[in-house]
């Protein structure tokens, strides 16, 4: 069943839910041409329900995706690991400080981008600095056979199931999340971190656009909650990562060339299934600038 769009100028656009999740596929947009208004307003509002858009069979160049993506706010830097961890997270081919290639393709035994081989547990894009970004864009252009998939949880939904005695322990209290550019090892919180990426967000965010409530913790990077002891705050996240990883809160993509996601990392985390080491795999990600979250 499609959601049909009642503007005018919008009227080619079709919205059509993908699981009961999250997760709408987008037609009747070709992201290589200008948006009017009326369009944007109609997918900005495909967002807001559904959190993630997909756009198949799109033939986007770099200049179409920072195009589009600037429809919804200042484009985002793409943020440089520490000296200490450079290797995790840059390529040789990292030359825009907009874009960020995310592959697993070396050349002359270097790799040309970041994140490259296996699975990549939840997380959320930059939620370890102090504005996180809004949005991500990412657009594939090779793939290998099988694997590789991106699963979407909606933290609405998982903010939704944390029982209510949890809800009022953790009200005003914040965690801390931590980027080492790991894939599948937890950051930790233990010893020197102030040469680490990190930063402190609540629990439990108020979404700036949709007032609504949504679960901020992720499996990858977040490693404490503050005003907790150790084994408390560490019993309470696997309860918290167990409830935003429930299946049914999950949509999974399976990409096809041409495809074109957006996401929004204030209500989402996400994570890559794994895929052959020996194939190529290469998407292309722009994102836009956040600010501040507050409970």
């Amino acid at each position: 069943m499609q959601d049909a769009i009642d503007t005018q100028a919008a009227a080619d656009i079709r919205v059509t839910p993908l699981s009961p999740a999250c997760g709408a596929a987008i037609s009747g947009v070709d992201l290589t041409k200008p948006l009017s208004a009326s369009a944007f307003r109609a997918i900005k509002a495909a967002w807001d329900k559904h959190l993630v858009l997909v756009f198949r069979g799109q033939q986007v160049s770099q200049d179409d995706q920072l195009r589009f993506a600037s429809y919804f706010g200042d484009l985002g830097s793409r943020k440089k690991a520490p000296e200490a961890l450079r290797a995790r997270a840059e390529g040789v081919q990292q030359d825009h400080e907009k874009v960020l290639l995310v592959t697993n393709i070396k050349v002359d035994g270097q790799p040309i981008g970041a994140f490259g081989d296996g699975e990549f547990w939840f997380h959320i894009d930059s939620g370890y600095s102090a504005r996180p970004y809004k949005y991500t864009f990412l657009y594939a252009l090779e793939l290998p056979s099988r694997g590789g998939n991106t699963m979407f949880s909606n933290m609405y939904k998982a903010y939704e199931a944390v029982p209510a005695e949890l809800k009022e322990k953790l009200k005003g209290k914040k965690a801390l999340h931590i980027h080492e550019y790991n894939r599948a090892k937890q950051a930790s919180s233990s010893g020197d971190i102030s040469g680490i990426p990190h930063y402190s967000h609540p629990v439990f965010v108020t979404h700036p656009d949709t007032g609504r409530k949504t679960l901020f913790v992720d499996r990858l990077m977040t490693t404490r909650i503050e005003g907790l002891d150790e084994q408390e705050s560490a019993a309470i996240l696997d309860r918290l990562y167990a409830i935003g990883e429930r299946r049914e809160f999950i949509f999974e993509h399976e990409w096809k060339l041409g495809d074109f996601l957006m996401w929004d990392n204030r209500c989402t985390i996400h994570a890559r299934t794994d895929f052959p080491k020996e194939e190529r795999r290469l998407l292309r990600r722009c994102t836009v600038e956040g600010e501040p979250l507050h409970e």
